[in-house]
């Protein structure tokens, strides 16, 4: 390719501008993900089937919690490297990539950043490798976009807590080894609580994790409820000094970003097998692809790509700074996870009937953004938080009370 070419998968060579580190590690998670995931794609959605052994796969490679420190068993790879990984592993599921971060973003990067040293060196080596898998307990039956309404109670006893309640629509639940849990402590019943992390392990009585069947979006992801009845956490498992929603907050952040990056990749994936597609189905003596509305359509898709692929990559450099907001997280999901949606869907019609079918995968990636574009903040309620940032008015919580800062 001549110096002034012209990139159909990458126009504005965003890629050209990593550092060799961040290159090296894309290059990795593409040729994991390209040679161990993409075959196992059509069997985990068609079957709802994880394969246990991915795992430990992620963790040999370094690609679970990449920006953790060395001496906690990461790789002390940049924001834009774990941003890199999850384009690459979304490229093939969302369902893979929904794993990964939640063991990256969700439970290594609260343990890391709230934790105690002895809980640190306890869990984050284990979680590194793999050997260990996390889960994410913030979301209940009847709480979704105001957490602050969670029910789910702590109540202070002796040397520890003792929960009750539940988390529901909860990625890794049924195969987690250690739940971040997020309820009212309370020092007594009666006292109103104030939120606070726990470290939930699998073996604790009166901890359980039903799974949630029958999914028509991220069929490859274990998802499942986390109950629990009369449930005793030590002391040694509670983070010490975080209170409020800044605490799960700080944490959906991050998740949040490597979404922004993992959307880039679903559409990536649908745009070339639009291309693809339209370039050998021939139709009335001619390629679909020779017709103006399948270019057009191609064109559109660049378009919002290219946009994707800077809009991430920027993203990233500002987090790699410590210079990001968490309203510019909420625009860049909001943006790519409805996009990438777009893509997805135009896809699919691309492929006529053809696109109803796993064989050529893009459904698979349309039903998968469906729940993308939807958790962690839907696409209406990111929209919400930058309307405050705008205009400085509250607009979907009773007037007069403040949204916790993120």
């Amino acid at each position: 390719m001549s110096r002034n070419s012209f990139n159909i998968d990458d126009p504005f060579q965003f890629e050209s501008e990593l550092n060799e580190e961040d290159r090296m590690i894309m290059e990795t998670a593409r040729d994991y993900a390209q040679s161990k995931l993409e075959p196992r794609a059509l069997k985990g959605n068609q079957e709802e089937y994880f394969d246990p052994e991915i795992a430990g796969e992620m963790g040999e490679l370094g690609l679970l919690g990449a920006y953790i420190d060395p001496e906690y068993g990461g790789s002390g790879a940049s924001q834009t490297a774990y941003g890199l990984i999850a384009r690459e592993i979304e490229r093939v599921d969302s369902g893979y990539r929904s794993f990964m971060s939640v063991q990256s973003s969700l439970v290594m990067f609260p343990i890391l950043t709230f934790g105690t040293e002895e809980q640190k060196k306890r869990f984050l080596p284990e979680l590194a490798t793999g050997r260990l898998i996390g889960c994410f307990g913030l979301t209940e039956p009847d709480h979704g976009s105001d957490p602050g309404a969670m029910t789910t109670t702590a109540v202070k006893t002796g040397d520890g807590w003792i929960l009750n309640g539940a988390k529901m629509w909860i990625t890794n639940a049924p195969i987690a080894d250690v739940a971040v849990v997020w309820a009212k402590a309370k020092e007594t019943e009666d006292d109103e609580g104030v939120i606070r992390g726990f470290l939930v392990e699998k073996e604790m009585d009166g901890f359980s994790a039903p799974a949630t069947k029958y999914k028509m979006s991220l069929r490859a992801s274990e998802t499942g409820e986390l109950v629990f009845e009369d449930l005793f956490v030590p002391e040694e498992n509670v983070f010490p000094d975080i209170t409020g929603l800044k605490g799960p907050f700080t944490c959906l952040n991050s998740a949040r970003y490597g979404i922004v990056w993992g959307a880039v990749g679903a559409a990536e994936f649908c745009y070339r097998k639009a291309r693809q597609y339209v370039m050998d189905r021939n139709q009335f003596g001619y390629p679909i692809g020779a017709n103006q509305l399948p270019q057009t359509k191609l064109a559109n898709m660049l378009t919002d790509i290219s946009q994707m692929q800077l809009l991430a990559w920027r993203l990233g450099k500002l987090r790699d700074e410590g210079r990001e907001h968490h309203s510019m997280v909420s625009l860049a999901k909001r943006n790519n996870c409805g996009k990438a949606l777009e893509i997805a869907r135009t896809a699919r019609d691309m492929h006529g009937a053809n696109g109803i079918t796993g064989d050529y995968r893009v459904i698979h990636h349309m039903m998968n953004l469906e729940s993308v574009n939807t958790y962690e903040g839907t696409y209406d309620i990111h929209g919400l938080i930058l309307g405050r940032d705008i205009t400085g008015i509250q607009a979907f919580m009773p007037r007069g009370n403040d949204l916790p800062e993120e």
